[in-house]
């Protein structure tokens, strides 16, 4: 893959100072701004996307959900896209690939768990991050909470959260769900992603 040779965009031209004004020391200072070269940045892309979200940590979440209906089995999977979107109301928000196992069960669903990991459930994570795997059977440890909700066991907080909105955006959906509870689990330090991999975060040396 390479750089276009011109990026398009047009060199601005700089303003002129305004007049200095009587009895004034000295005239203000214009700030000339730099113009990126042509085939500093590279096209967007999906794999320019990844790359640069290689070296982005972000805290690693587990989102489950049960089917409508007797006998529907639990789905879950592991998001690094859970943010806090609101205080008052209490709302947060993550991404679902709409070609996942578990989209079905999402579309639908009234009601999601969403479980913070610590750092030494590496192992839980990528169970919940592997394709085809049964997420739900031992060692994972869960039962059902409030509106049904499949909820883990032993993760550092877990909340049950209500759907309000799910909002295209290319191959995913991002959900928007507003917290009716939730608690502090064990305590310990999150289990973060970074450069491809479940990690904990490291002391300062």
């Amino acid at each position: 893959m390479t750089a276009p040779t011109d990026l398009g965009t047009p060199a601005r031209a700089v303003p002129a100072p305004p007049p200095r004004l009587p009895g004034a020391d000295t005239a203000p200072a214009t700030v000339v701004p730099q113009r990126v070269a042509p085939g500093a940045l590279l096209p967007g892309t999906p794999d320019l996307l990844r790359s640069v979200f290689r070296g982005h940590a972000a805290g690693v979440a587990v989102i489950t959900a049960r089917g409508a209906g007797a006998g529907a089995k639990p789905v879950g999977f592991t998001a690094t896209s859970l943010t806090s979107v609101s205080a008052d109301p209490p709302l947060i928000s993550f991404g679902a690939g709409t070609g996942s196992s578990s989209w079905p069960v999402l579309a639908e669903a009234e009601y999601v768990g969403v479980h913070l990991l610590a750092e030494h459930q590496a192992a839980l994570a990528a169970t919940f991050a592997r394709s085809g795997a049964d997420r739900f059977a031992p060692p994972t440890r869960w039962g059902t909470g409030p509106e049904g909700v499949p909820l883990l066991d032993g993760v550092l907080a877990r909340l049950v959260c209500r759907v309000i909105a799910r909002v295209p955006a290319g191959d995913h959906r991002v959900l928007i769900a507003e917290v009716a509870a939730g608690e502090h689990g064990v305590g310990g330090r999150p289990l973060v992603y970074h450069e491809g991999r479940f990690t904990g975060l490291r002391e300062p040396s």
